[in-house]
Order: structure tokens, then C-alpha cells, then sequence
């Protein structure tokens, strides 16, 4: 009987709560994890918030600063404010979009790829992971693709300068010589290769890197050269004068005339041979119109030169033999005089 009743004692006695070994938990560990979760979180926790969160700021501020240096560049101004790029033309404005897309890709992926390394660093060692194998891996791998990549690197530094220096853009009719010894016109622009189709239709993929030299034919203004080579013997006066009024008609036509910027220029003798003289005509043009404007004015010459009576450099018999064949229907014979004799003579029956 006493054995009973010591045993129905020691069972009020026991704790109604289950036993430890069947959870693997007491109540004081779940204290004391929940003390650590929360010292973690404070700390750790806390810190971690932090630098996602200035990361995420820092790179939203960078493209803040992107969007304006690229609108920036769209705009275009020089030293003194004024505007560098001309707001007419589709060739303009095509310039511009691919400037303002290329540099701002490029900006953009370099802020993503500086901002997302620095703060996956940060993370590791707030952490606690030691980050000097990683620092020391990503030197060891810089300098194998600094020497493995050279020309690749140089490519893209040459493409960044390119562009921000406002060298050529889409449209431009370029010559890329000696390194790439390609003239063409640009069609698109990037930053390791720009393409350049040529008179021969074809397309030309030129690394940036290759070109040492770039002279841009269609920047700004343009220049219209005509070169004219007359007999030896002609009046230059008036010959001067001729030209001057082949330029004043082309500057008269109601559509090759608005791409003249300023009058004419009748330089002195260019060149002297045993038969002929060189004048040069020149006058400024709208860019990319210099090769139409010539054109027209060796057209406006050749017509002015002929209804005077002037031959081109040797041409002085052809000349007299071509009057005589247009004038014999009509009855008037042109006589040709020998190479000597300045001028042609006409005789009537």
C-alpha cells in the first residue's frame, strides 16, 4: 500500500509537459534562438538591409546621371554653348539617336556591372566570408584578359572616344585610311566595329582600334571644287568671268541653290602646261552636297564655255572643226585657223 501511494505521488509530482528527448527542444533553447535571430538581425540583418539598399540608390542615382549625359550628348554643345549639331536633316537626327543609345548602353552596363560587384563584396564580408580570394582572383583574371584581349580592349576605348568626341556618326560619308584604307558612308556605329559601305555597295566591318586616321567628309560644311583647264591663249578675264556667272546660275536654281552657303571663288592660275591653264572654282556647300552642287556647276560651265567660243586645253581645233560642222547647213563656213592663231576666224559665201 505504501509503495502505491509513493508512486501515485511521484506522478502528480512530474511535469505534464512532454519530456525533452521526445521534442529535442526546451523552452530556454527557443529563448535563446530566437535571442540569437534577433542579435543576427539587428546586426547582421540590419547591415545587409543597408548595403542592398544604398546599392539599389547608388545605381538608380547613376542612371539618373546616364539619362542626363546622354541627353547631353543628343543635344550637343561646344566650349562656348552654341549648338554642335545641326537640328535639320534625317541624317542628323539619326546621328544623334545612335549616339544617344550607344553611350547610354554602355554607361549603363558599366554602373550595373561596378555598383552589383561592389555589392556583392559587401555582402560576402559582412557575412564573413573572407573576400581577399576573390579580390586577388579577379586581379589574376583582369591581367589574363588585359594581355589576351589587347586588340579587344583597344577597340572599345577607341568606339568611347569616338563617341564622345562626336568623330562621325550614321550618314557621314568617311575615310578611315591607312589603317583600314576604307571610304564609305557609315551606316551604323558601335563600340568594338563600325560599319562603312562603300561606293561599290560593299559593307565594310572596321574595328575601331585600326583606324588611326578618320576624315569626315560630310561634317559641318562641305566645299564644291571645280578645276577647269582652258587654252593656253584664252582671255583669263574672261574666262573668270564666265566662270563667276556658271556659279551665279547654279546658285539661282531653286533647288541646288539652297545648298550654297556663300558666293563663289575664282582662285588665280592653279596650273600651267603647253596647252592649257587651270582656273579653280570653289564655293561652300551644305555638307554632303558638295558632289551635287559640282555637278551642276561643271554642267553651268561646260554651257557658259561653249556659247563663248572658249575651248577646254587642246581642244582648240576640235572646237573650229565642231563649229564648222554645225554652221555648214546653213550656209556659213567656219574656217579652223592653225594652233597659233588665238582666235577663229568666219567667213560667209
Amino acid at each position: 500500500m505504501t509503495t502505491l501511494v509513493q508512486l501515485s505521488s511521484d506522478l502528480l509530482a512530474a511535469d505534464p509537459s512532454p519530456s525533452p528527448s521526445s521534442s529535442g527542444l526546451t523552452q530556454e533553447d527557443l529563448v535563446q534562438h530566437a535571442n540569437a535571430f534577433a542579435r543576427w538581425f539587428l546586426g547582421t540583418g540590419v547591415r545587409l538591409a543597408v548595403i542592398l539598399l544604398v546599392g539599389a540608390l547608388a545605381l538608380l542615382a547613376l542612371r539618373v546621371v546616364i539619362r542626363s549625359v546622354t541627353q547631353h550628348i543628343v543635344e550637343g554643345a561646344d566650349d562656348t554653348g552654341s549648338s554642335l549639331l545641326r537640328r535639320v536633316g534625317p541624317l542628323a537626327s539619326a546621328r544623334r539617336a545612335q549616339r544617344a543609345r550607344t553611350v547610354g548602353s554602355v554607361l549603363r552596363s558599366t554602373a550595373t556591372i561596378v555598383v552589383g560587384t561592389l555589392v556583392f563584396l559587401l555582402v560576402l564580408d559582412t557575412l564573413g566570408m573572407n573576400i581577399a580570394p576573390f579580390i586577388a582572383s579577379a586581379g589574376i583574371v583582369g591581367v589574363a584578359v588585359g594581355f589576351g584581349a589587347q586588340s579587344l580592349v583597344k577597340d572599345f576605348l577607341s568606339g568611347v572616344f569616338m563617341l564622345l568626341e562626336d568623330q562621325y556618326g550614321v550618314g557621314d560619308v568617311v575615310d578611315v585610311g591607312p589603317g583600314a584604307g576604307t571610304v564609305g558612308t557609315v551606316e551604323a556605329v558601335g563600340l568594338r566595329v563600325t560599319k562603312i559601305r562603300d561606293s561599290a555597295g560593299t559593307l565594310w566591318y572596321v574595328p575601331n582600334g585600326t583606324m588611326t586616321r578618320v576624315g569626315n567628309k560630310t561634317q559641318g560644311w562641305a566645299k564644291a571644287v571645280v578645276e577647269v583647264s582652258v587654252d593656253y591663249f584664252a582671255d583669263l578675264d574672261e574666262v573668270r568671268g564666265l566662270l563667276t556667272e556658271a556659279a551665279a546660275r547654279v546658285a539661282a536654281d531653286p533647288v541646288i541653290g539652297t545648298y550654297l552657303q556663300g558666293a563663289p571663288t575664282v582662285t588665280g592660275i592653279e596650273d600651267v602646261t603647253f596647252d592649257a591653264v587651270t582656273l579653280r572654282l570653289s564655293v561652300t556647300t551644305a555638307p554632303a552636297m558638295q558632289w551635287d552642287v559640282a555637278r551642276e556647276l561643271r554642267v553651268a560651265v561646260r554651257e557658259v564655255l561653249t556659247r563663248a567660243g572658249i575651248p577646254l586645253g587642246g581642244q582648240r581645233d576640235l572646237l573650229a572643226a565642231e563649229r564648222e560642222r554645225v554652221a555648214s547647213p546653213t550656209g556659213v563656213t567656219v574656217r579652223a585657223l592653225p594652233p597659233d592663231v588665238p582666235a577663229a576666224e568666219t567667213d560667209e559665201d
